[in-house]
């Protein structure tokens, strides 16, 4: 009897098993997750590894002086499947910087994240989301697409964690969140994001250079 009902056990088991990758697979849309102000010794690591404990793909909006100080983390990023972006050298106001200093700020982020060997970004996140002409022009000259957002999970404010997965449960097919690394916050939001995602029927996209959107990681 004992050795039936173990024998049971392990069949279910095998079956749980069998019908897991399956289910993970079927997508029905796909979101953009993405994180500012990285990386750092202190929340990369552990950022990296909720994402990776939970099946997640994201985008990093890195700023250059990061990559240029902790290049290995930049490494940990990629190795970690994630996709690395542009967030500026120093996280100024570009609005009100002269073409020149814009330049600067985005040129000099290219060749940290390059350097780090996080490959050379096609993706740029404005800081504070504040762009204009100056800066699409900029943009354009290395060949960056410009990536807002469309739900702020408000955790640079102190949002709660209850509330920063209600802001995840907003998203919707080829929509962009914006998150940070640094919120202790937003890495325990993140396996109830993945469940949250699941339920839905949605997976963690990459974002296109080509549309902005997010997409099923090429």
């Amino acid at each position: 009897m004992r050795r039936s009902l173990v024998a049971a056990a392990l069949l279910a088991a095998a079956s749980v098993l069998s019908t897991g990758p399956a289910q993970a697979a079927a997508c029905s849309g796909y979101v953009g997750l993405t994180f500012d102000d990285g990386p750092s010794n202190a929340n990369t690591p552990a950022l990296l590894n909720a994402l990776r404990q939970n099946g997640l793909r994201a985008t990093v909006f890195n700023e250059g002086q990061y990559a240029a100080a902790y290049p290995a983390q930049v490494r940990a990023e990629v190795s970690a499947g994630m996709w690395v972006g542009n967030h500026s050298y120093t996280h100024p106001h570009l609005i009100q910087q002269s073409q020149s200093q814009v330049d600067s700020e985005v040129s000099r982020t290219q060749q940290a994240i390059a350097n780090a060997g996080g490959g050379t970004p096609r993706l740029f996140r404005p800081p504070y989301g504040e762009t204009n002409a100056t800066l699409r022009t900029v943009e354009a000259k290395y060949g960056l697409t410009q990536i807002i957002w469309d739900v702020d999970s408000q955790d640079w404010n102190g949002a709660s964690v209850d509330a920063i997965v209600a802001a995840n449960a907003r998203l919707q097919n080829g929509q962009i969140i914006l998150m940070h690394e640094w919120p202790a916050n937003t890495r325990t939001a993140i396996p109830r994001i993945a469940q949250g995602l699941a339920s839905r029927g949605l997976c963690a996209g990459m974002i296109s250079p080509q549309t902005g959107r997010a997409v099923a990681p090429a």
